[in-house]
């Protein structure tokens, strides 16, 4: 079934490191518009919903809506609520048992706390939930960030949670790009705007102007002081998020210039100069091209330093152990006779061998097997 809310529901998606967490924060300042942090709930459950049995039965449906709930990356997303109520609280505002309905459930109770009628979400990987997401609320409306593939990438690899070569990060970023394509040209100009991230940071009033007229709200210059939101402030704590702890800069356009090797901007080229190219970047180098077996190489040292450092200093071990925990209660209600088909539709067009980046993994469930990688779920340091 579909959701129609009255107050459309907006996504906003784009690889990552593209600015997609700056635009959610400047749209969680707008004072009709809540914005929670990052969810990650489309890519985590929704390839797996077979495993939960027949959502129409409200055990099976409370199990999903428990994980989804006490997944969140940030626990009630920062709201001091009572964990004893909060699913019941949720529950009670469903419009229909299912994973769309339990997911606008929760992004109306937080948005019920800040007091306001509108919500909207961020994650980055929601661009390859697209056909789902329509068909679950079919008056979405979508706002893709478009950002130099060279500088997200450079961005990207020096973050804690990204790739850790350039010919994987190219890849993650071609990804992207191929599977927003059809929606951009399919969906409705009223349903679909690309905001270039250079044109935000260069002159910020006048897109999210543009971004206010497309959602048919009221321009509020408070979006501007989103550096002042709590979680742009938590956020900003972080190495990878400094910058949100002040006002837009466009200081870092143009930063793969100092930070990509000559090299390593031709891989970029020829993994990704297309892409760049089409979206009106300038390709300054010649492409260079590599052998099978260095393709290869890279994306074995990608996954092994991946796992590795899932406990690095800022790295992303409770999350991803909160991900391993959500994969072991699929195989126990598999154990448990509740499902045994495999997944009845082909989700992962790019391959399967990206499924797990694409459903928010950090790191291949091989090589954290191999190095023996354990758990944490908790941790005094900021959780993204």
């Amino acid at each position: 079934m579909a959701i129609h809310l009255a107050e459309k529901p907006i996504f906003v998606i784009g690889p990552e490191r593209s600015g997609t967490t700056l635009l959610m924060t400047m749209l969680g300042s707008h004072p009709r518009i809540s914005v929670p942090e990052v969810a990650w709930l489309y890519p985590r459950f929704y390839p797996y919903l077979h495993t939960y049995g027949d959502l129409r039965q409200t055990k099976n449906l409370r199990v999903l809506a428990e994980e989804m709930i006490f997944g969140l990356k940030t626990p009630f997303w920062g709201l001091d609520v009572n964990p004893r109520t909060v699913v019941d609280d949720i529950l009670s505002l469903l419009q229909e048992q299912s994973f769309a309905g339990v997911y606008s459930a929760m992004l109306e109770w937080y948005a019920k706390h800040e007091e306001k009628p509108r919500w909207g979400e961020k994650t980055p990987y929601n661009l390859f939930f697209i056909d789902a997401i329509v068909r679950d609320f079919p008056n979405a409306q979508f706002i893709y960030l478009i950002r130099d593939g060279r500088d997200a990438s450079a961005e990207y690899l020096e973050s804690a949670f990204g790739p850790t070569n350039i010919y994987c990060a190219a890849t993650i970023w071609k990804l992207c790009q191929d599977a927003v394509k059809p929606w951009r040209e399919q969906l409705a100009p009223t349903q679909w705007l690309d905001v270039s991230y250079e044109t935000l940071v260069r002159e910020p009033e006048a897109v999210l102007d543009k971004v206010c007229h497309f959602l048919a709200e009221d321009y509020n210059s408070e979006m501007l002081a989103f550096y002042k939101s709590n979680i742009a402030q938590r956020r900003a704590t972080t190495k990878d998020h400094k910058p949100l702890g002040q006002p837009v800069s466009d200081r870092y356009i143009g930063i793969y210039k100092n930070l990509l090797s000559l090299r390593d901007q031709q891989i970029f080229a020829a993994v990704a100069g297309e892409e760049l190219t089409a979206l009106g970047y300038d390709v300054e180098v010649e492409p260079l091209h590599l052998a099978q077996e260095q393709k290869e190489l890279y994306i074995e040292l990608d996954g092994r330093i991946r796992a590795a450092t899932l406990d690095a200093p800022e790295g992303h071990i409770v999350y991803e152990s909160y991900n391993d925990w959500l994969s072991d209660r699929r195989e126990d209600r598999k154990k448990k006779g509740i499902w045994d088909e495999p997944q009845p539709w082909s989700l992962f067009s790019q391959g399967q061998f990206y499924e797990e980046l694409i459903t928010g993994q950090r790191a291949w469930r091989k090589w954290k097997d191999y190095f023996g990688v354990k758990r944490q779920y908790v941790s005094n340091d900021v959780v993204l």
